[in-house]
């Protein structure tokens, strides 16, 4: 089973930038995806962007061309750069990992979260 522990989150005024980052350790040996979600209050959790081994990233239209997502495979590590942040960026921010195959992904498992708050 994988582990996954996020980092990085916290209070931040609109227009601001936040790094998230999540290591992976335990079983990862058949990982070749990691990506990021979110979840507002009172609302369902909804994909943010994802980065395979040896695809592009794909992104949320509500995030692209303000969030980047990269890895370092040496780290078992990816990060979340957030940037033109708004209120309606603030949610819990949870990491995953699994295997993509094709347009199928098969998910090992989730972080614990990290709470991104954007107010003045």
């Amino acid at each position: 089973q994988v582990q996954l522990v996020e980092s990085g989150g916290g209070l931040v005024q609109p227009g601001g930038s936040l790094r998230l980052s999540c290591v992976a350790s335990g079983i990862i040996f058949n990982i070749n995806a990691m990506g990021w979600y979110r979840q507002a209050p009172g609302k369902e959790r909804e994909w943010v962007a994802r980065i395979s081994s040896g695809g592009r990233p794909t992104y949320a239209d509500s995030v692209k061309g303000r969030f980047t997502i990269s890895r370092d495979n040496a780290k078992n590590t990816v990060y979340l750069q957030m940037n033109s942040l708004q209120p309606q960026d603030t949610a819990v921010y949870y990491c995953d990992a699994g295997r993509l195959s094709g347009s199928v992904y098969s998910r090992s498992g989730w972080g614990q979260g990290t709470q991104v708050t954007v107010s003045s």
